[in-house]
């Protein structure tokens, strides 16, 4: 582990941070103790904590003076609250870490950003971190010094209140309230506090940025935590989880996907960060803070499977909100309020992680084409409806609109599900996702008893089919990345994925293992071989973990149990130490690259280990939709 967090320090390993939510924001914790990562009020907000990208841009540490490195670091179970326990000469210190959740605040007021309906909880805008002595003595230090406006704007702080526990900054339209029962002193922009601990001391320290209180004792404060330690657990044995040794890891990625979910409007972040690089001191740096369409099959797919069927008809309520909004016109991607508008800048006074530049903010791929979008939100319908075993009026009209628009485009080239910024073109994964948008159609046609619409759409679906069939496919029988090209892409794993053909198809097994031989570094799978597609950068990238659990699934669907199993501990194996998921694997490092945590990573993993454990009972595969 490497520390970091202030100016002159090294960045920490993208795969060393611990992730916190509380369902509205996150907070990535370094092992040095250091909040490093941290966007107010929201996960798409500019950040208050950035020194992730910039030593300079903010920091908050709680640790032990003189000592940067812990000695464990673990989530306390079930939950997403983080304990680190450090080792200091002459004693032992425990920090416990939490974006405090509690009950429901809006009882006598509705709400202003909530558009999903209300449950028994919700987020209490407060960043608790305890301190406890468990053994000896050690020297406390409290450093909290934020800079808005990602880095742009030093906080500047003031007492409140009688004598040195609470301090208030302000910036950017954030009022930053700190208390703590240390006493707090300022130097410039820094809120700093020191402080001796004897065993069975304890001190906690709140940030907090609404009106809603922030704990004003310890007892309080001790209080709070544990409410939202049982709130956690609660949550989570709502889920489903097999009797497995892979469990945790679907618990854990349960848990991270409820945390990148934006409970006001139910939308499901790709990841916590923006502009990590896919490649160390790279430009292939990107803002993942958005929901994407494509992500609502699987994501559907995942929370049904676990059991989290209110999670799910929550993203599912936030695509249709969406779908309306823009009447039909659906985007690739939106903000995680409905936005539609994601302009795209660079951040030329950050450093970025590691010296990789640019940092980006906002992302315009979302003015993108890209087809795979109808057959994603035709196939969550697909799901939903057969969930809910009912196909109403408001559902209908947007089938019908998104239907008809993948028809309209299907034979038109686009920039595939890899938002490549090179030349369009006939992107396999694009047409075999408009087939899943006029193949479901048509399924959602008969259900609803119009029989017009769902034969001419089951007959597109049939001419997609035979077209994609009749370009797609190399000299071997192998499907490649687009129309003409001899180049693989691992997208082509969701062919068996969707059902597009039965995995028993020589086509589907040729293409499964000729990806896991070709298309592959140490096993680890590649969205595509850089120097063969055009995807506008000359820079090589790692592997993609969500590719490599894709090829999991797609081996237990053609027979290949047994290499699926391998594959599937080996990536597993490559897990953080708290079971969290960058978007890419350095295959021969195994260090991780890009955004943090993944929710696609997660959705994958939980469709490729719950393949891999049904099989081992004996349970024949399904795809997604």
């Amino acid at each position: 582990m490497v520390a970091g967090g202030r100016a002159g320090e090294p960045f920490a390993p993208i795969a060393d941070f611990g992730f916190l939510s509380d369902c509205e924001t996150t907070a990535l914790v370094a092992p040095s103790g250091n909040i490093e990562w941290m966007c107010l009020p929201k996960m798409d907000s500019p950040s208050v904590f950035g020194s992730i990208l910039d030593r300079d841009a903010g920091y908050f540490r709680v640790g032990p003076a003189g000592v940067e490195v812990p000695a464990a670091q673990r989530y306390i179970p079930g939950t997403m609250v983080m304990e680190t326990t450090w080792w200091v000469h002459g004693g032992w210190l425990v920090v416990t870490d939490a974006l405090l959740m509690g009950p429901w605040h809006h009882e006598t007021e509705r709400s202003h950003t909530h558009r999903r309906a209300p449950t028994d909880y919700d987020a209490d805008h407060v960043l608790l971190r305890m301190v406890r002595c468990v053994n000896g003595q050690v020297q406390v230090r409290l450093d909290c010094m934020p800079v808005f406006d990602y880095g742009q704007t030093p906080a500047r702080w003031e007492h409140t209140g009688l004598g040195y526990h609470e301090a208030v900054a302000r910036g950017n339209g954030i009022n930053l309230r700190l208390s703590t029962d240390m006493n707090v002193g300022f130097e410039g922009p820094l809120a700093t506090s020191r402080t001796l601990l004897k065993q069975g001391d304890a001190r906690f320290v709140a940030l907090s940025w609404s009106e809603h209180e922030p704990p004003a004792t310890y007892e309080e404060a001790h209080d709070r935590l544990v409410w939202t330690v049982h709130h956690w657990q609660h949550w989570l044995d709502r889920g489903r989880f097999p009797d497995h040794p892979w469990r945790s890891h679907l618990q854990r990625s349960a848990l991270t996907l409820k945390g990148l979910t934006y409970a006001p409007t139910g939308a499901v972040a790709a990841a916590a960060t923006t502009s990590l690089p896919e490649t160390p001191g790279g430009v292939r740096n990107w803002d993942y803070r958005y929901t994407w369409i494509r992500d609502s099959t699987m994501a559907l797919w995942a929370f049904y499977t676990l059991g989290y069927d209110w999670e799910a008809n929550d993203f599912f309520y936030f695509i249709t909100d969406v779908a309306e909004a823009a009447e039909g016109n659906l985007q690739i991607m939106y903000g995680l309020d409905g936005r539609a508008e994601l302009p795209e800048s660079t951040l030329e006074h950050l450093s970025g992680y590691d010296n990789a530049r640019p940092v980006r903010i906002g992302n315009e791929a979302y003015i993108q084409n890209q087809h795979d979008v109808w057959g994603a939100i035709i196939g969550s319908i697909y799901l939903f409806v057969r969930k809910r075993d009912r196909l109403d009026d408001r559902l209908w009209k947007i089938v019908v609109k998104q239907v008809e628009d993948a028809l309209a485009n299907w034979k038109t080239p686009d920039a595939g599900m890899w938002e490549v910024r090179g030349e369009p073109q006939h992107f396999t994964s694009s047409k075999v996702f408009c087939w899943v948008a006029a193949e479901r159609g048509a399924r959602l046609a008969r259900i609803r008893g119009d029989m017009e619409r769902a034969s001419r759409w089951q007959q597109a679906a049939d001419e997609i089919h035979a077209d994609v069939l009749d370009n797609a496919l190399d000299e071997r029988g192998v499907f490649t990345a687009h129309y003409g090209a001899p180049a693989l892409d691992a997208s082509a794993l969701l062919i068996p994925l969707l059902g597009f053909l039965p995995p028993e198809d020589k086509r589907v097994r040729d293409t499964v293992l000729a990806i896991a031989d070709e298309l592959s570094e140490d096993d680890l799978v590649l969205r595509y071989r850089a120097h063969e597609t055009d995807d506008g950068f000359d820079s090589e990238e790692g592997t993609f973990t969500i590719c490599s659990f894709w090829l999991v699934s797609a081996l237990v669907m053609i027979g290949e149990l047994e290499r699926a199993k391998a594959l599937c501990e080996k990536l597993l194996s490559y897990a953080s130490h708290l079971q969290l998921y960058a978007e890419e694997i350095d295959p021969h490092s195994g260090r991780h690259l890009g955004n943090f945590p993944q929710a696609f990573t997660h959705l994958a993993l939980i469709n490729a280990v719950t393949q891999v454990i049904r099989a081992e009972e004996g349970e024949a595969p399904a795809p997604l939709a």
